[in-house]
């Protein structure tokens, strides 16, 4: 049977035949880890097109209908992801097409996309330059005509730990006072010898690898300012995590985390107040993980804008 036959063909839509036994309405229908690209809009104004991980859900309001149309939801994906970049408006116009195909079923849609955004970073201190990546998940929701868009962003950085550096500086003045106890006077370039040594300082604090990780509902007439949240992070954390690393790179980093010293909680208000000085964001939820050294459990902060009817603590 050639292609055109077949197109003529009668096909069965079991899909639309009701099942009294089983009637209900449903709260979300649709599919998870599409694969699909996408084109991000870059801050010199090209496009770059990167894989992502498409979730596309529609609810299905009538208690009587089986199913929604799946393919739908794929073939509008499929059209306007790949001719325009992500933007509110766009994401506003692809939902309004998931409604509109599903007339008289739905009257709430949403769509959540994940992909990593790659960044290229000079080195702290030597004139080298690695590429970062970090996951980002943009969201869109559209109940009857009122919509709403999101951003989620994961930062890595490093934490050392206020506590353990004031113990470890307690046990170098103990070891000073111990090694130099017989001294009058103490002469200069011993002290620095003394300070040089594995000896001398017998202790160092703890600090780990930590992740923030901010979501970020948008105020209305703005674009996804990923780069931008991204960069409003790291600069109040201070110690993001490094890509090329040469001795002098490293030794700027030492003396970055020696400079911010900070709990989570720390690092969950230096984010809040980062994020509540920014017009563009109308809310914000923040989490400081610190996957500690000393013990196998995480240290973690929560912080919200704390806006009436807005994110709270216990929100995804």
């Amino acid at each position: 049977m050639s292609a055109r036959e077949n197109t003529l063909r009668a096909l069965p839509d079991v899909a639309g035949e009701a099942q009294p036994g089983l009637a209900g309405r449903l709260d979300w229908v649709g599919m998870d880890e599409i694969q699909m690209p996408v084109l991000i809009a870059q801050a010199d104004g090209t496009t770059q097109r990167v894989s992502a991980k498409v979730s596309a859900f529609v609810n299905l309001d009538r208690a009587d209908a089986r199913g929604i149309h799946m393919s739908r939801l794929y073939l509008h994906l499929d059209r306007h992801l790949s001719a325009e970049p992500l933007t509110p408006c766009a994401l506003r116009r692809l939902l309004r097409d998931f409604l509109d195909s599903h007339a008289e079923l739905s009257d709430r849609a949403m769509v959540r996309i994940r992909f990593d955004q790659l960044v290229r970073r000079p080195a702290l201190a030597s004139a080298n330059s690695g590429w970062r990546s970090y996951p980002v998940e943009i969201g869109a929701r559209m109940i009857g005509s009122e919509f709403a868009a999101e951003l989620d962003v994961e930062v890595e950085y490093s934490s050392t730990c206020p506590a353990s550096a004031a113990l470890s500086r307690q046990l170098i003045q103990e070891q000073f006072a111990k090694d130099f106890a017989k001294s009058g006077t103490v002469d200069r370039e011993a002290v620095l010898a003394w300070l040089g040594s594995e000896e001398g300082i017998v202790a160092t604090p703890h600090s780990q690898r930590s992740t923030a990780s901010v979501r970020v509902k948008l105020a209305a007439g703005f674009d996804f300012p990923i780069l931008d949240v991204i960069d409003l992070v790291e600069d109040a954390l201070k110690t993001p995590v490094q890509t090329a690393v040469k001795r002098e790179d490293e030794q700027a980093f030492a003396l970055a985390n020696g400079q911010n010293l900070m709990f989570c909680e720390d690092a969950a208000r230096r984010m809040q107040r980062a994020l509540d000085a920014d017009e563009r964001i109308a809310d914000f939820r923040v989490r400081a993980s610190h996957h500690e050294s000393l013990h196998p459990h995480d240290a973690v902060a929560v912080a919200t804008k704390g806006i009436a009817g807005g994110y709270d603590a216990i929100s995804r």
